[in-house]
């Protein structure tokens, strides 16, 4: 089957979600490449979402926190503050799944202003709750697109904290967990360098080159000694992710591929 550089994306992310882990779940591509998860490869994953959703189950993709879709399929709902006190901050949550405008090498990631925050540029939607995430979760998973506009040499505003400076900054700082593991992108994936932090390309997609990634990445991009490739989506995947954004399109009212 002939796939697209986003689905690649998504499946990619998907299968970095091991069954049975909990995750605390972002909405947009963080929950699709989630829910992904849940239909394929970890059916046993428990997917808790910031209004208090715990192993939600949604039959489309939720347009927000909010959304009816997540509560009504969960194991149960619980309050806001508990989710992040005691699940979150109570280290029971082992990934923290998260998107973002911009990042940077150490997996810092920028949802608040491009621009100056007090005359900005563009204003975006907020931290939410991802500077909490990405200071508590056991480890966290960072799925965005890849341009030279979002991966930046130097962030505009940083929102949420990845590994800070680099080296033992996160340590420095009294962040529990390992903190950003993963940046799962639409040409490849990154993970962290032992010792220093910074985000090295480790996986590239079918059909990508090294050129390709060096011109959508803002810094001076590294590459692992031994860059693998990802295996191509399967039938099976693909198909339960078009499935997937199908059923979501038409509950949400939206044209195909859409969702």
């Amino acid at each position: 089957m002939t796939y697209t550089t986003n689905e690649m994306m998504t499946v990619a992310a998907a299968r970095r979600l091991k069954n049975g882990s909990v995750c605390f779940v972002g909405i947009g591509l963080p929950s699709k490449a989630a829910n992904l998860a849940r239909l394929t490869s970890s059916p046993d994953v428990v997917l808790i979402y910031e209004s208090g959703p715990i192993g939600a189950k949604p039959n489309v993709l939720p347009l927000s926190i909010g959304d009816g879709e997540l509560a009504e399929t969960a194991d149960t709902v619980v309050s806001t503050s508990e989710i992040f006190r005691y699940w979150l901050q109570g280290g029971r949550v082992d990934v923290g799944f998260l998107g973002a405008a911009q990042v940077d090498r150490f997996g810092n990631i920028n949802t608040t202003v491009v621009g100056s925050y007090d005359n900005p540029k563009v204003r975006l939607p907020g931290a939410g709750g991802a500077p909490e995430i990405a200071g508590s979760a056991k480890q966290v998973l960072i799925i965005l697109k890849q341009s030279a506009r979002a991966f930046v040499n130097k962030l505009d505003f940083i929102t949420s904290v990845g590994h800070g400076e680099g080296g033992d900054s996160r340590k420095r700082l009294g962040l529990p967990g390992a903190g950003p593991v993963g940046i799962i992108t639409d040409l490849c994936i990154m993970e962290p360098e032992a010792g220093t932090h910074e985000f090295v390309v480790t996986t590239l997609h079918p059909g990508v080159t090294r050129e390709q990634v060096i011109a959508a990445t803002g810094w001076e991009v590294r590459f692992a000694e031994n860059v693998v490739y990802s295996a191509e989506p399967t039938e099976t995947e693909l198909t339960a992710l078009r499935d997937l954004e199908a059923r979501t399109a038409i509950a949400h009212g939206q044209a195909p591929g859409e969702a």
